[in-house]
């Protein structure tokens, strides 16, 4: 899930690749377990990976990209921050509608409209935090809705036709963070 920038310029090479597919079965590079991953943990998950930015932002060279056209860490947390704040959008619209439509999100366009590479670290870890405790509240909260333990059978779906429990919704979050988190950590 690497996200490439042309060198020189702040055009951003679309990600078009379908990762749905985590929600079934492990993912071989980061090694998050979707089907192994209980929608109970999630919200732990992203307090977890939250945690694991603040210490990421606080590194030395957090702005500087490893290699041309590699995301640098500190853009990876703007997107994970951008991820909480709208998968708590969407979580919140599957439990107050019946099967809503998600509207889509060009997240390359929000990283040239935010400036990721311009930003502070400091104030990114705050609004990381801010946005993880926001979203993993919505996810602690599912079974407290009308439908009680059954709201994490509830649907959405995005407008590219994928569709979406609350459940399986959770688990694809939790593997975007935790897949960009591995993503920012050089091998």
């Amino acid at each position: 899930m690497v996200h490439y920038v042309a060198v020189g310029a702040n055009e951003i090479e679309p990600e078009t690749k379908d990762w749905t597919w985590v929600i079934d079965r492990a993912c071989d590079d980061c090694g998050f377990d979707g089907p192994g991953t209980p929608p109970g943990e999630v919200a732990s998950g992203v307090r977890a990976n939250a945690e694991q930015w603040r210490t990421v932002l606080k590194g030395p060279d957090v702005a500087r990209r490893p290699a041309p056209g590699v995301w640098s860490p500190l853009e990876y947390a703007c997107h994970v921050r951008d991820v909480n704040r709208l998968f708590a959008e969407r979580v919140a619209l599957m439990l107050e509608r019946v099967d809503p439509e998600l509207a889509a999100w060009d997240q390359d366009h929000a990283a040239i409209e935010g400036e990721y590479a311009a930003s502070d670290p400091g104030e990114v870890a705050t609004e990381l935090l801010a946005a993880a405790g926001t979203v993993a509240a919505a996810y602690d909260a599912v079974a407290d809705h009308g439908d009680g333990p059954a709201a994490w059978q509830r649907t959405g779906r995005r407008s590219d036709g994928s569709r979406f429990t609350v459940d399986s919704i959770a688990r694809y979050h939790l593997h975007d963070l935790v897949h960009h988190a591995w993503d920012a950590h050089p091998r």
